[in-house]
């Protein structure tokens, strides 16, 4: 079959046919002179291959065969000798519609002169041309840059699909609060940091949550746990954020089979193969009574009260939620705090608080940031968020950022 007359199909996808090039080729009778005057007339020609009726038995790479015959006397011994004495007689053959990821795993099974001699392309069991090793390392990188533009083009587009869940939070917040900010900063473009917020008329809800994970694996979590609390909210009441919680933590184990033996009713249960789940603060705001009714699972929330000279840090309980050590029956706490008018609350996931850094690399911790903000205190809310922030890159320095940042501040006035 003639090489125009390969199915397009074939022809449009990465193959060894596309790292063809034919140079000018010896017989095995041919002797070194005719090779010596091929490489001389063309100084770019590093292989020529040697065929005989349509098959090629060798390669002869120009620089084994110019600095051997460059030795004393070596041209004229071998000079009128058949060229076979200079070839590599095993040479890699492969066949023009391999893949180039197959003939990638072909050429290190293969003798190492692969990336300097190259490799036989056939076409139908018959010679159609050669490659070149840096041929083929280009056409890898190439295709590695492909796969990765492609994923990133793909985890690009995730990141609007992500930030598409929030902006009904969004919007909810710059409604119900006058003096507030919100930082969600995923590590890796998408991430496992989810917030949620929807305000009522008698006060607002806020979650915010840390999902396992980070990059593509978290984002793929928040999805599950923004489906899983949407369908929550359906039957429970804003007002007990530890229900909700509950709640959450019984569905994320049913649907991802996170259940031990016994919560599962078996005495043999199938190994686990997941343990996925979030930490997160759930608040509820009461306007009339000015009560913040809270649960938290691991998540810290800092409370700085007007005029005073310490921040707060409010009580969480020690388990996560959705998780195998977690019983399926865990009942979180709720607690109740009166926060007069001027207070501040902030909730932060633990991007920030174990963020290595400083001149000893050690975490920046609750310590640092409550000392941050007490020392920004009297300023608006949105001029803090960038204090705080400042503050938390400066600490991070030259150390790579370890998981997502979310911060959510607001001045209940």
């Amino acid at each position: 079959m003639p090489l125009d007359s390969t199915p397009h199909a074939a022809r449009s996808q990465s193959m060894a046919g596309h790292l063809l090039q034919t140079p000018p080729t010896v017989s095995p009778n041919d002797n070194n002179y005719h090779v010596l005057e091929l490489f001389t007339q063309d100084e770019g020609l590093s292989n020529i291959p040697v065929v005989e009726q349509q098959r090629a038995i060798g390669i002869i790479n120009r620089n084994t065969f110019m600095s051997t015959l460059a030795r004393p006397f070596h041209r004229e011994i071998f000079g009128r000798k058949p060229c076979t004495a200079f070839m590599n007689a095993s040479p890699l053959i492969v066949d023009y519609l391999t893949p180039i990821t197959e003939l990638s795993f072909m050429a290190l099974e293969a003798d190492k002169k692969v990336l300097s001699d190259g490799f036989i392309i056939n076409l139908d069991n018959a010679y159609a041309g050669m490659g070149l090793g840096v041929s083929l390392m280009q056409a890898l990188a190439d295709q590695q840059a492909e796969k990765h533009r492609q994923m990133m083009e793909s985890i690009n587009y995730a990141s609007v699909i992500q930030q598409s869940f929030l902006q009904s939070s969004r919007r909810d917040m710059a409604a119900a609060l006058d003096d507030y900010f919100m930082v969600w900063a995923p590590r890796d473009i998408v991430g496992g940091d989810y917030y949620y917020f929807v305000k009522r008329p008698d006060g607002f809800f806020v979650a915010v949550i840390d999902c396992t994970g980070h990059g593509v694996p978290g984002a793929f979590m928040t999805l599950i746990m923004a489906s899983t609390l949407k369908q929550v909210l359906t039957s429970h009441d804003l007002h007990n954020p530890a229900a909700l919680l509950q709640a959450i933590n019984q569905q994320v184990k049913q649907s991802l089979g996170q259940l031990t033996p016994e919560e599962a009713g078996l005495a043999d249960h199938p190994e686990l193969n997941s343990d996925d789940g979030m930490d997160g603060a759930f608040c509820w705001f009461d306007y009339a009574s000015r009560t913040l009714t809270y649960a938290s699972a691991k998540t810290p929330l800092f409370v700085l009260e007007p005029g005073a000279d310490e921040v707060h840090t409010l009580d969480a309980n020690k388990k996560g939620v959705g998780y195998v050590g977690t019983p399926l029956d865990y009942q979180w706490d709720n607690h109740a705090v009166q926060l007069p008018p001027g207070s501040r609350l902030y909730i932060s996931t633990d991007g920030i608080i174990d963020q290595i850094g400083g001149p000893k690399r050690i975490c920046f911790g609750k310590k640092r940031l409550k000392e941050n903000i007490l020392k920004h205190a009297d300023k608006p809310m949105q001029q803090q968020q960038k204090q705080l922030i400042d503050a938390f890159l400066k600490w991070q320095g030259d150390n790579s950022r370890r998981d997502d940042v979310s911060l959510f501040g607001v001045h209940l006035l």
